[in-house]
């Protein structure tokens, strides 16, 4: 059934696709880093990163509760709710837990950085409080392709990231964009996004295509020096196959079926990879028999 929630959304507000039946509770506005070339989420001036007032979010919480009072999953938007303190954090969550007693999961978008500045110790806490799953744009693996899109994080810094989050309990589902690094860097990216992945093993681990929407392109050819050459689908196909093909996960679910993506994916890695990579050889033949032009995705 669909409803309005009671709360103050500043617009616009994003959220994962697995997210479509949460409430969401906008905490903060916008991105606190908002400089990745690709993105642009949060590039009005309305939505320029500041922390929700923490009472406004709480007020929020108890009148969700009154008339809300069946909701089983939140999402704490906006593209950066981990960027709040420990303590407001967990002042937010001990309130849902209060107000929402039914909730069974509490997620939120992460930056690497945002982990940074917290310990595992930390981290196990908002997990005992009910935090249970981040969702990373990890993008790419390979520090060439991160470096371009100013992502401001590298192989390390998110391996490290992902594997506190798992060492504090909290699963982790993690992003890659197919074809971010282009012609030149397509074989780079997709081996380096697999040892991340094989590093961090992550519960869950989604792909969706490079696309651009307003000046995001021209950002993301600065950032390659000019020398940007996107990939045509079969070679996101054959993108795809090495990265899938390198992977050594044991038990990752996985899913390739964003909107912007040409071809549909679902499984379990490691226990579907043999089938993975027999449904992406025959995507190759029949990109390469019939010519199949690029798919311009919209909306992340």
């Amino acid at each position: 059934m669909y409803y309005t929630p009671p709360v103050d959304y500043i617009e616009p507000v994003f959220r994962p696709p697995s997210e479509a039946d949460s409430l969401i509770l906008q905490v903060t506005n916008g991105c606190s880093w908002n400089r990745c070339t690709f993105c642009d989420m949060y590039t009005d001036e309305h939505k320029r990163f500041r922390p929700k007032p923490e009472a406004d979010v709480l007020a929020e919480i108890e009148r969700c509760g009154r008339m809300l009072p069946g909701v089983r999953r939140v999402f704490l938007a906006d593209g950066d709710a981990m960027a709040l303190s420990v303590r407001r954090l967990s002042a937010i969550l001990r309130a849902i837990r209060t107000h929402l007693p039914h909730v069974r999961r509490v997620s939120a978008y992460c930056l690497p950085s945002n982990l940074a500045r917290k310990s595992v110790a930390e981290l196990s806490q908002l997990r005992e409080l009910g935090l249970n799953l981040i969702y990373m744009g990890a993008e790419s693996g390979c520090d060439q392709v991160l470096a371009a899109f100013d992502k401001g994080e590298t192989f390390d810094s998110t391996a490290e990231a992902l594997i506190k989050a798992g060492e504090a309990g909290i699963k982790r589902s993690v992003m890659l964009i197919n074809g971010a690094g282009g012609r030149v860097y397509s074989e780079a990216h997709a081996r380096a996004s697999a040892r991340l992945v094989n590093a961090v093993q992550p519960e869950y681990l989604a792909t969706l295509v490079l696309f651009f929407k307003r000046d995001a392109e021209a950002r993301v050819r600065a950032g390659f020096g000019g020398q940007f050459h996107p990939l045509d689908t079969q070679g996101l196909f054959q993108e795809m196959r090495q990265l899938i093909a390198a992977t050594e996960l044991e038990q990752t679910i996985f899913r390739s079926d964003h909107v912007s993506n040409s071809l549909v994916l679902k499984g379990v890695l490691g226990r579907d990879k043999d089938n993975l990579l027999a449904q992406i050889d025959a995507a190759i033949d029949y990109a390469a028999a019939h010519e199949i032009p690029r798919c311009h995705g919209s909306g992340f």
